[in-house]
């Protein structure tokens, strides 16, 4: 063999090897992020939600590199361990904290930490009325309860409108008119939010503001932005997704948001830790970074943690009827107010009557005046489609629906639709990554009103 046949045969194989390498290296940055999905899911569904190891496996883990994970649920300290390879993740359930996947805190200091008490709302859910309890009134509110039935059902079943749906909730007037369940889950199930969270978050900003605790019309002041030109980043740059920070929101591989959700101790710190992209306020583009930055904001603000881990509950949860809510925190302590939260079919009707009733829910003021108007308000080069960590129909990108339709949208279908023009609230919930075919279903709905 020439001396050139060698020279290219030794840097044919020299790329090959780097190639492999560097495939290796790239796969092992992956595996966190595999077997951390499958731990931190699988732990809340269980010890949250009430669900079957089994069904979770089956239905909501069933997919690309998470089905591989070898899954242990220890009942005794509530805990899921998921493994794959070399890769293995460990999530946690607290009491009050929910579940929290272990990143580079020791699961012994973790479990020190002792939420907070005297969390009681004051009130027993199934003994009072509508809607801060459960005992729902049977006055009609003029709609064709027949033809509902019959939407309800084909919901459920899956026929018409695709989608793997486990709960299906109708508000009119206020009231619940109607309330469908897959066979394993019931009023008491409490469900993933995912992106939903966000419109949470927005509802604990506009507490934060009522009680003069924070503008979002000023510069956030934050230490690690003041050198550069993020100093000047407002908190309604972040809730209309217009900070200019770096992010990349793909789900379907290692990006910011993948990397933030799984790998991250504090996610809010890595969100801000982000350089900037676009000049600030000049470019819309969806980001959970943001919201876990504001959450870390809150928490700066209120800079006491007993008062943090059980503000939720105190000032929106107990006040809206939906004490036995969860929203989880990451390994820092704060909340992930991007993507988990847990709560029952009924408690996000009730978010949805809030914001339906501008701020006001039985009669007590919670957000302040103007605040779901500001909500609703289209971000600038959103193209009608986002207002502050709310989605907006303006564009009628649901072309059944009104443009007056604001809503909260969440990961594998998860949505509160609320349409003040028809005193309207549909909730949907459950596992439908190939999508659910709205615009059939939402007109459908709407059509029964008389």
């Amino acid at each position: 063999m020439s001396g050139t046949k060698k020279r290219i045969l030794y840097g044919f194989f020299t790329i090959l090897v780097i190639a492999l390498l560097s495939g290796l290296i790239y796969f092992n940055s992956l595996l966190p992020i595999i077997t951390g999905y499958a731990a931190k899911n699988l732990c809340s569904a269980i010890f949250i939600s009430g669900r079957e190891q089994s069904d979770v496996e089956a239905v909501d883990l069933n997919f690309s590199f998470i089905k591989k994970n070898k899954n242990t649920v220890n009942f005794e300290d509530r805990s899921v361990t998921s493994r794959f390879l070399w890769g293995k993740s460990k999530a946690i359930f607290r009491d009050g904290f929910g579940v929290t996947l272990l990143r580079d805190v020791p699961e012994e200091t973790l479990r020190k930490v002792k939420f907070p008490s005297g969390t009681d709302p004051g009130y027993d859910q199934d003994t009072i009325k509508w809607p801060l309890g459960n005992v729902l009134p049977d006055s009609l509110t003029g709609i064709n309860m027949d033809r509902l039935n019959e939407i309800s059902t084909k919901v459920i079943n899956g026929d018409t409108y695709n989608g793997n749906i486990f709960a299906f909730l109708v508000m009119h007037k206020g009231v619940p008119v109607v309330e469908r369940y897959k066979p394993q889950f019931n009023e008491k199930t409490r469900f993933i939010s995912w992106s939903m969270a966000k419109s949470f978050t927005n509802a604990l900003v506009g507490i934060m503001v009522k009680q003069g605790k924070i503008d979002i019309d000023q510069p956030v002041e934050l230490e690690e932005w003041q050198n550069d030109d993020r100093r000047t980043i407002t908190i309604k740059d972040l809730m209309q997704m217009r900070s200019g920070l770096k992010w990349n929101e793909d789900y379907g591989n290692k990006s910011d948001v993948t990397v933030m959700l799984h790998c991250e101790p504090d996610m809010g710190q890595y969100a801000l830790e982000q350089k900037l992209d676009y000049p600030v306020g000049t470019h819309w583009y969806y980001s959970s970074g943001t919201t876990n930055i504001m959450c870390d904001i809150i928490q700066k603000e209120i800079n006491n943690d007993s008062i943090y881990y059980t503000f939720a509950e105190d000032e929106l949860f107990n006040r809206i009827g939906m004490p036995d809510a969860v929203l989880e925190t990451d390994p820092s302590g704060s909340w992930v107010g991007s993507s988990y939260l847990y709560a029952t079919a009924r408690d996000y009707a009730r978010f949805a009557l809030l914001y339906l009733n501008d701020g006001v829910f039985n009669g007590e003021r919670i957000l302040p005046e103007g605040w779901v108007e500001y909500c609703t308000t289209e971000s600038p080069g959103s193209e009608g489609k986002y207002g502050a960590f709310f989605w907006l129909n303006r564009s009628k990108r649901i072309r059944s629906a009104p443009e007056d339709m604001f809503s909260c949208n969440g990961h594998d279908g998860q949505y509160i639709f609320m349409i003040p023009s028809k005193d309207l609230a549909i909730v949907i919930l459950g596992y439908s990554p190939e999508g659910i075919d709205l615009d059939k279903l939402l007109g459908d709905v709407i059509g029964t009103l008389n």
